[in-house]
C-alpha cells in the first residue's frame, strides 16, 4: 500500500531548525527534507515550503508559466511583496510559530461586476494593490523593486525545489511533477471576500456569486492545464468551504464549477488530487459524477470507511490516522489504529495512506511516525 508523506513543517522540527529558518533558508530546508526522506520508509515525499498564493497565480493567469511559478508564498516572497493575508514566523509571528493564512476582505460587494467582467484584470490591477502593501502604488519605485525582488526570489525557489527533488530521487523517491488549481468559490472566499462575507453573499446575492464562479473557472482551469506542458502528471486542488455549505447550496454554487475545473484537468491528461477538507460526508456521492478512475480523493475528517463504501472501485481514496494520535498518542496506539485502518481500507485496493488527515503533522512525534510507517509496511501488503 502506498505511503505518501505530505510534509509542511515537520522536517524543520525533526532536523532541529526553527520554522523561520526552514521557511527562509532554502539550504536548511533542503537538508531537513532530505533527512526526513532518508530516515523514513515512505513511497512518495511531498514537501511544502510556503503558503497558498493562488491570488498571485490568477493575477498572472494569462501567462501560465508565471502563474504556476508564483503559486506558493515563501518567506522571502512574503517579505518582497509585503502581502497581508498571511503571517510568517520571524516576521508577524514568533520564529517558531507556524505560518498562518488569515485572509480578509479585499473586494467589496459592489465590485462583483468588475470581477465577473474580467477576473485577471481585476485581480492584477485592483486586488494585488490591496493584499500586497509593496504594490499599493503601481509604477512607484517601491512597487517596481518589489516585482524585481519577486522575480529573483521565485528563481531561487525553483532552483531550491529542483535541488530537493534531485536529492530525493537519489534516495529512491519518485518526484512526480505537480500542477495546481483551485475551486472558484473557495478563491472568492479565501482571497477576495473572506469567509464571513461569502457566507452572507450566498444568501444575499447568490446570482452574483454564481456568475463570479463561472467567470473564474476558465482562468483557473487554464492555469492548472498549463502544468501539463511543463511535465506535470497530477494537479492539486485544496477545498476549504465545502463543509460549510448544505447539499443544496453545494450543488448550486460550489460543485458545478469545481467539477468543470476537474474535468478540464482530466481532459488535458492530468490526474486531479482533490483535498476534500473538513467533513465531506454529505457530498460524497457527487464525486461519482467524475470519470471513473481519473481522480484521487484525499479526505481530512470524512469517515474513510464511509468514503470507501460510496467510492470504492470508482475513485482512489487517500487519508490517514488522526493528527492528535501522531502528536500526543503512544506508538502502541498508533500501531493499533493504523492496523485497524488498513484492515478496513485495504480490501479491493485503491487506498493511499497520507500520514494523518493533514499529512504529517508539524508537531508529530518521530517515534509515532515511524510506528505508522512500519505498521503500514508490515500489514499493508497485498
Amino acid at each position: 500500500m502506498p505511503i505518501r508523506a505530505w510534509l509542511r513543517l515537520f522536517p524543520a522540527r525533526y532536523a532541529g531548525y526553527s520554522y523561520h529558518e526552514y521557511l527562509y533558508d532554502y539550504e536548511k530546508a533542503r537538508k531537513a527534507i532530505v533527512k526526513v526522506g532518508a530516515d523514513f520508509d515512505w513511497d512518495i515525499v511531498s514537501p511544502g515550503l510556503g503558503m497558498d498564493g493562488f491570488a498571485l497565480s490568477l493575477a498572472f493567469g494569462e501567462h501560465p508559466d508565471i502563474a504556476l511559478a508564483v503559486r506558493f508564498i515563501t518567506g522571502p516572497v512574503h517579505d518582497a511583496l509585503g502581502e497581508r493575508y498571511g503571517r510568517f514566523p520571524g516576521r508577524e509571528l514568533p520564529g517558531n510559530a507556524p505560518f498562518q493564512f488569515i485572509g480578509g476582505e479585499y473586494m467589496k460587494t459592489e465590485e462583483y461586476d468588475a470581477l465577473i467582467g474580467n477576473p485577471a484584470k481585476f485581480i492584477a490591477e485592483v486586488v494585488l494593490t490591496r493584499i500586497c502593501k509593496n504594490l499599493e502604488k503601481p509604477g512607484s519605485v517601491t512597487a517596481m523593486r518589489s516585482l524585481i525582488t519577486l522575480g529573483i526570489e521565485i528563481s531561487r525557489y525553483r532552483v531550491a525545489l529542483a535541488s530537493i527533488a534531485e536529492d530525493l530521487r537519489r534516495l529512491g523517491f519518485p518526484m512526480p511533477s505537480l500542477s495546481s488549481a483551485y475551486d472558484p468559490f473557495d478563491f472568492i472566499a479565501d482571497f477576495l471576500r473572506g469567509i464571513k462575507n461569502i457566507m452572507l453573499d450566498v444568501h444575499r446575492m447568490p446570482d452574483k456569486v454564481k456568475q463570479a464562479c463561472e467567470s473564474l473557472t476558465p482562468l483557473i482551469a487554464k492555469i492548472g492545464v498549463s502544468g501539463k506542458q511543463a511535465g506535470a502528471q497530477y494537479a492539486f486542488i485544496p477545498l476549504h468551504l465545502n463543509e460549510y455549505l448544505s447539499p443544496k447550496l453545494y450543488n448550486e454554487l460550489y460543485w458545478p464549477t469545481l467539477k468543470r475545473v476537474i474535468n478540464e484537468l482530466i481532459n488535458a491528461g492530468l490526474t486531479p488530487l482533490v483535498f476534500y477538507e473538513g467533513h465531506h460526508d454529505a457530498h460524497l456521492k457527487t464525486i461519482l459524477e467524475l470519470p471513473k478512475g481519473k481522480t484521487i480523493a484525499c479526505f481530512q475528517r470524512t469517515d474513510l470507511r464511509k468514503a470507501k463504501e460510496v467510492l470504492g472501485g470508482h475513485t482512489s481514496i487517500m487519508g490517514g490516522i488522526p493528527a492528535s494520535l501522531l502528536i500526543g498518542g503512544s506508538s502502541a496506539k498508533v500501531e493499533e489504529y493504523t492496523k485497524k485502518l488498513l484492515e478496513d481500507l485495504k480490501p479491493g485496493g485503491g487506498f493511499i495512506l497520507n500520514g494523518s488527515e493533514v499529512g504529517i503533522p508539524d508537531e508529530a512525534k518521530p517515534e509515532n511516525v515511524k510506528a505508522m510507517v512500519e505498521t503500514t509496511v508490515k500489514y499493508g501488503k497485498y
